[in-house]
């Protein structure tokens, strides 16, 4: 008769039972470890919610992510503003959106305190005057406009240098469903300086008589011919988005622009039109574009994330954008655009350790977008690997599911060659403990394992800090796991207990920056 009892175990537990009481089930229907709620706000602002997960909607994954944020702002609201605005002024975030919105809830929902740290930050997270838009917008859904709000508002238009704040009041009129018209009614900030506020006149349909220079180029713009246009960008600092559309089909109006220098972001996005207008059938003006994309001091400057180079790279390859616009890729461009990709990312400094970066290539890790990117998981998790194994010589990427795939994948390749080897890819159930059963089975020597996964683990006969400890136990080596979370739910396989495991966020500009750090870490 069988003995029922030989197979209790708590050395090997399936992933579909708890191992750890600390364990909870995951939208899989496996078990894994929770991060706590400030981690959690991490994964939130690096990777927001937009696109969902396989296992949670889009709007189920925002409520859950909200109510981390509600929970920390009557727990702990100060320390969760001041990983707010680290993350928000290191540009480690693709977007803005949940970095504002989370300052939003903790200046409504917090204590008189907590809200005036957090108003207090906003110059420092809302440096344009979108995100100004964004955050009214947001706060307004658990607030009214009290004192405080006011005040803080008019801070943001009082405290900025006039010219700096022209520039953002002509460039973003409005958005939002907001204008600087909205809000200077709402805050009502008062100035003795003329410039200032004629630029207040200016927005509220009064008067200007006295505002900065740039109004009065913008009004000049809007009826310029394109010669006239040449002359007022030479001599004023109008950006594209304060031309008339008739003026952005010229291509004498963009190599305008591109000589005076178009900020990183807006050129990256610019790329397309710039192609279709023939711009980079001259070969200086190719040159200087290709130069200016990959520049690492614009980069960091502009705070171009990873995360849009990549989606830039990829959309720009395929030659087609929304609405049907078509385009010719230019190769140089492409080449420039992957080169940028690795030069936005933290400086690395090779470990001289032996990893394995292994991709989870499983159905959810397909599915759909993910921070709001044209992206899947899978493939920002590739790219961000290759960041990793370009710096690494004793690295070696595998992709998995319920067993190892193998990946024909490299740092050599060009990132849109990655994305459709990706796409190419079977997929299968989730089992993330596949990377160490397949290196104790092969016998191979691995100081850290990096596992890029969405966490829905269930597949396995083991759970992940299981079989990392039985690799530990069969070789003698002290080795890492680094778990690279890649959506923003609550769950992980990294036990929090375990010193020799890490958890981070795969959207984070830091991240191979945090996996060097942590793998040389003795």
């Amino acid at each position: 008769m069988p003995d029922a009892l030989s197979n209790v175990s708590t050395r090997k537990t399936p992933q579909s039972k708890p191992a750890d009481p600390r364990q909870v089930e995951n939208s899989a229907g496996g078990f894994t470890f929770t991060l706590d709620p400030m981690a959690r706000l991490r994964r939130f602002l690096m990777l927001g919610v937009d696109g969902g997960t396989y296992y949670t909607s889009a709007p189920e994954l925002a409520e859950e992510n909200a109510n981390v944020v509600l929970e920390l702002a009557a727990s702990d609201p100060k320390g969760a503003v001041d990983v707010i605005v680290e993350i928000s002024q290191a540009g480690r975030a693709p977007r803005q959106n949940p970095t504002i919105f989370a300052l939003a809830v903790i200046a409504a929902k917090a204590d008189e305190d907590g809200r005036a740290y957090a108003l207090a930050a906003l110059p420092k997270v809302a440096r344009t005057g979108t995100h100004l838009f964004l955050f009214a917008g947001y706060v307004e859904n658990f607030r009214g406009w009290g004192r405080g709000l006011r005040r803080a508002i008019a801070d943001w238009y009082l405290q900025k240098d006039v010219n700096d704040l022209a520039y953002q009041m002509v460039k973003y009129r409005q958005r939002e469903g907001w204008s600087h018209r909205d809000l200077l009614r709402l805050a009502h900030p008062k100035t003795q300086e003329a410039k200032r506020r004629g630029l207040f006149d200016w927005a509220c349909g009064r008067s200007h008589a006295g505002a900065p220079e740039l109004v009065y180029a913008w009004e000049k713009a809007q009826k310029a011919k394109p010669d006239g246009a040449l002359d007022l960008i030479a001599k004023t600092p109008l950006s594209w988005e304060m031309l008339p559309d008739e003026l952005l089909s010229e291509p004498s109006v963009w190599r305008a622009l591109i000589n005076k220098g178009i900020p990183q972001t807006a050129l990256i996005r610019q790329l397309p039109r710039l192609t279709r207008l023939g711009l980079f059938k001259d070969a200086a003006t190719r040159q200087l574009v290709v130069g200016q994309i990959q520049d690492p001091e614009r980069l960091k400057a502009g705070r171009v994330h990873p995360i849009s180079l990549l989606v830039a790279a990829k959309t720009y390859a395929t030659g087609q954008g929304r609405g049907q616009t078509e385009w010719t890729p230019e190769r140089r461009i492409v080449d420039a655009l992957d080169a940028a990709f690795y030069a936005a990312f933290q400086a690395v400094e090779p470990t001289g350790k032996r990893l394995l970066l292994a991709l989870d290539v499983s159905g959810s890790m397909d599915w759909d977008s993910i921070g709001g990117f044209p992206l899947t998981p899978r493939e920002a998790s590739a790219a961000i690997a290759l960041v990793t194994a370009a710096t690494e010589p004793s690295s070696d990427i595998v992709g998995f599911s319920h067993e190892l795939v193998p990946l024909t994948i490299s740092p050599r390749q060009r990132l849109d060659d990655v994305c459709n080897v990706l796409r190419s890819t079977p997929v299968g159930g989730t089992d993330c403990a596949q990377p160490m059963l397949y290196a104790i089975e092969e016998g191979l020597e691995i100081d850290t394992f990096v596992v890029y996964t969405d966490n829905e683990t269930w597949a396995g006969g083991i759970h992940p800090h299981q079989a990392l400890r039985q690799y530990r136990e069969k070789t003698g080596i002290p080795a890492k796991l680094v778990v690279v979370g890649m959506t923003s739910h609550g769950f992980t396989i990294a036990d929090p207990n375990d010193s020799g495991m890490l958890d981070i966020v795969g959207f984070d500009s830091a991240c191979p920056a945090l996996i060097s750090d942590f793998a040389r870490d003795a």
